[in-house]
This record gives C-alpha cells, structure tokens and sequence, in this order.
C-alpha cells in the first residue's frame, strides 16, 4: 500500500479544486453551502427520531429497531448523530475521525485508492477535511477470522436545503473474515435542492469478503457525485449492489475494484430506473491484475418521461489468466427518455478470457398483448413487466440477507 506520507494530500487537492470531472454534468460547487460539521447533537436510539424521517429511512433498508442489524451509523448533513458498535464482537462501527484518533495505521488507508485530485468533488471533501479538522464518514471494520452474517447499516440524510454534504468512509475486511453493509442516502421532504459527495475506500484482506449494497432515494433536485475504490487481496470477493429508482437532478458513479490478488473477485450488479428528467450517469470498473482475477459486471436501466441514463462498464485484463463479464440491458419506455449503453473490454495480455452483451430496447407488444388477454390493465401489465425486468438475482449473500435485501428491491421498485 502507499504511504500517504509520501505525498501532500491537501496540496494535491488544491490544484484539482476546479477540476471538472471526467464524466457527468459539471456542478457549480459555489451553489451550494457548507453546513456546521457536527451541529447537531447526537441521539440515544434510532427511535428518537420522528415519524417521517423513520419512513425515509426504511425506503433505503436502514431499521430503526436495529432487527437483525451489526452495527449502525447515522450522518445528517455533517454530522454523525447515531453510531451503535455494541451489537456485534466481528464488527467495529464508528465516526472515522474517532476511528483515525484510536489507531494510527488508520492514516495510511485514507485517499489510497480514491485520490483527493480526481476531480473537484474529491478535492472538496479533502480540503473540507483540512479545512475544519474533522472528517465526516463512517469507519467500519471485520475482525480478522470472524464472519458476521447479520449487516452494518449506515444511511447518509441530508435534511437541510441547499446544502453540500460530504463524508469519507474507510472499510476494512481483515484476513479471511466477512462483512456484509447496507448503506441507504435519502433526503428529508422538505429538501428541494442539496448536494451529496461521498468517498468511500474498502479493502478486503486475502480470504475476505465484503458485500456492499447501496439504496439512493433523492429528492429531485439533488446533484450527487459518489466516489469509490475497492482494493481486492487475494483469494477475496468482493460485491456490490446499486439501487436506484428515485427521481434525482443527476448522479454520476463510476466505483473501480483493482483486483490486485492471485484469485480475486469482483460483482458489481445495478438496478437503475430513471424518472422524470433525471440524468444518470452510472458504471462500475474491474482492473484485472493478477492471475486467477474474476469480474463482472451486470446492470438493468429503465429510462422514462424525459430521463436519461448513461449505463457504462469497463473491464480490463491486464495479466494472463483472467476472466469477465458485462452485461448491460434497458429498457426506454417513452418516446423522451434515452439510454446511452457503454460497454468497454480492455485486454493488454495474451490467454485471458472477456465478454460483453449489451441490449436496449422497448417492451414488446406480445407480452402486453399476452397479459392483457387475460383481463390485466394495459397499464399494470407494463409495470409488471418493467418490474420482472428489473428484479435481478443478487448473488453472494447469506440466506437471510438475501431476504432483507429483496424485500429493499422490492420496495424500490415500487411505482415503476
């Protein structure tokens, strides 16, 4: 791993602070304010807090009864209101600077495999973190040897208008242990317009395994810009779930896995409904880049009224003896949405194996035709199609997280 001493962080992201990003519409920072880090006061229980945010909440798999959970950690705008690390011995949960003032080694693992230049949006959080002297995010940790079934949740709200939250998330998956995260962002009703940025770094040791599913469920008018890397050891699995079916301004996600260990693996499956005029701009990469690397990557779109959504995937093989996949399918269902799919395989090495399939099209009018026959609305039978369509299998959990995790999916697809 590099040593984050090597180099200056704040004076990398100094030079990027107006650095547009790569992909996606480029937001004007300068719109949005800064809220007091740590203004609010914490809680005592998940419970405390009224009825409609508890709601808002459990749209994005965040149980405020903490059932069948191992940890939780709540951030409202800039502030870490809720940390609970006592329902697990595997699991440690808590706000990252609290984490960074506990252990020392912890300094290394931050803007590894995110880099705070990357563009403006990572710069910000860096200099923010400068800044203030304090540093917004969660820390969340397996013990090594240990596998937890039962999931951390952390939700990231943003009750305020206008404002620009960020947070910088470090996980860690030490040597042949297992953790499992759900991770819900949501906004409160009475938020039209604010900003989300959020850096998250993950580092699954050999024999470990993470899987990371993640809920977003804006308000119209929110611009959100996450950031993530995933560093993978060998003989480790890491996978991820992305769902979005919400409205949003635009989002624009492209996490990268470096598969860097002998045998390593990477999933990243995505469920995306756009409505209204939202622009999503999502993908996930794979670096293969050691012998025995797996990846692949599966995404389902929707794109309605004027929505669009640019659906990308990239693997790249650079080593001998490698594999993956990507599949990409949509669905338009009006004559003002578009999707935009964009499928990349990169091989720089001889006797590896990569594939692609890529679809997008409308729903056929023989499968209407089927359900209206016998006695479905034309427009429940879309629906049901447009759900089948999207209610992919995810892979890789416990039994009984899997259950949870469909009952999320199901709820998000509500309204489709």
């Amino acid at each position: 791993m590099d040593v984050l001493s090597v180099r200056n962080v704040y004076e990398d992201a100094q030079r990027a602070k107006d650095k547009k990003a790569a992909l996606g519409a480029d937001i004007t920072i300068e719109n949005f304010t800064d809220e007091t880090v740590n203004a609010l006061d914490m809680i005592d229980d998940l419970n405390d807090l009224d009825k409609q945010t508890k709601k808002d909440l459990l749209q994005v798999g965040v149980d405020t009864n903490e059932e069948n959970r191992s940890g939780s950690f709540l951030q409202v705008d800039q502030s870490n209101i809720f940390t609970n690390n006592s329902m697990s011995s595997s699991i440690e949960v808590m706000n990252i600077g609290i984490a960074l003032e506990k252990y020392n080694w912890l300094e290394d693992y931050l803007w590894n495999v995110v880099k705070p230049d990357a563009d403006k949006y990572t710069a910000k959080t860096a200099l923010r973190e400068q800044e203030t002297g304090v540093k917004s995010g969660y820390f969340v940790r397996s013990l090594p040897g240990t596998k937890e079934v039962m999931p951390v949740q952390a939700c990231m709200f943003i009750s305020d208008e206008d404002i620009m939250q960020t947070a910088h998330n470090v996980i860690i998956a030490e040597e042949n242990s297992e953790l499992h995260l759900i991770t819900g962002c949501a906004t409160g009703d009475d938020v039209g317009s604010a900003m989300h940025v959020g850096v998250s770094e993950m580092y699954l040791k050999p024999g470990s395994k993470i899987t990371f599913t993640m809920v977003h469920n804006w308000a119209e008018q929110v611009e959100v810009r996450p950031r993530t890397g995933v560093k993978v050891g060998d003989n480790s699995t890491y996978i991820n779930n992305y769902i979005l079916t919400s409205p949003v301004s635009t989002i624009q996600s492209f996490p990268t896995a470096y598969c860097d260990g002998l045998n390593s693996r990477a999933i990243f499956q995505s469920i995306q409904g756009g409505k209204k005029d939202s622009i999503i701009d999502v993908g996930s990469r794979v670096l293969l880049n050691a012998k025995g690397a797996r990846g692949e990557v599966i995404s389902r779109a929707v794109a309605q009224d004027e929505s669009k959504i640019y659906a990308r995937g990239h693997l790249a093989g650079t080593v001998p003896e490698v594999k993956g996949h990507l599949e990409c399918h949509g669905l338009v269902l009006s004559d003002d949405s578009f999707i935009y799919a964009v499928p990349e395989l990169e091989a720089s090495s001889a006797n590896l194996e990569m594939s692609h399939e890529a679809a997008v099209g409308k729903i056929s009018e023989d499968e209407i035709n089927y359900l209206t026959s016998r006695g479905i609305a034309e427009e429940d039978a879309e629906s049901m199609i447009v759900r089948g369509f999207l209610n992919m299998d995810i892979t890789g959990l416990p039994d009984e997280l899997a259950e949870q995790t469909q009952r999320m999916i199901d709820m998000s697809l509500d309204g489709m």
